[in-house]
């Protein structure tokens, strides 16, 4: 029973401290302490790169990349360190509540970002290939189409595939990391279910360079 408890609190305190991790927003952190304008006041309502940078634009935007992406680093990093025997289970499952914690942050009533440049970043800490599945479809239907969103899809629902099918880590396909994965790349997403329905009656808006107050997904 003892055993079972102490699992229990060591598997939670890294989740816990992975889905803290995840909170800190980079976009509401430099837009509502730093600019003191809270980015989801505006565009779409969403506390994410795209709709920072629709808004703001500017230099600012790289301090939102360098936030989103280092605390995804952190995160993987510290479950690949602290579970003991599968370091890969261990960056899937840092990586999944670092993800919660970005797109439901408890300190910013649970309305957060919809999680591609944290998964895109979870994606090159897990393995390459499976990277350049995600990145490389993501970048070719942004350039050609425009719209980000399509992209975004792309990645999420290319990410567990593209994990069952290079295993990384392993011999063969773990069935808890694939489980992990179609969580990760399922939630990426159901957090892009509008810009879907958008692009199917084609009334998403696509990629602009110039900075915009209102609008948009």
């Amino acid at each position: 029973m003892i055993g079972i408890w102490w699992y229990f609190l060591y598997y939670g305190g890294i989740a816990l401290a992975c889905y803290l991790l995840g909170c800190f927003n980079g976009a509401v952190i430099v837009s509502k302490y730093i600019l003191r304008d809270d980015v989801r006041n505006h565009g779409s309502g969403n506390a994410g790169l795209t709709n920072f940078h629709r808004t703001f634009g500017g230099g600012l935007t790289f301090v939102v990349i360098l936030c989103d992406a280092l605390k995804a680093v952190l995160a993987v990093l510290l479950g690949s360190s602290l579970f003991v025997g599968n370091p890969m289970l261990g960056k899937y499952f840092a990586a999944l509540f670092c993800l919660l914690g970005h797109m439901f942050p408890c300190m910013f009533h649970f309305k957060g970002g919809k999680g591609i440049l944290s998964g895109g970043t979870i994606a090159l800490m897990i393995d390459w290939r499976v990277a350049l599945v995600v990145w490389g479809g993501f970048l070719i239907l942004v350039i050609v189409t425009r719209y980000v969103s399509l992209g975004s899809l792309w990645a999420g629902a290319s990410f567990p595939f593209a994990t069952w099918i290079f295993h990384p880590g392993t011999a063969g396909p773990d069935p808890a990391i694939i489980a992990l994965a179609f969580l990760l790349g399922g939630l990426v997403v159901w957090q892009h279910r509008g810009n879907a329905q958008r692009l199917i009656h084609g009334k998403e808006r696509k990629l602009s360079f110039h900075k915009k107050k209102e609008g948009g997904s």
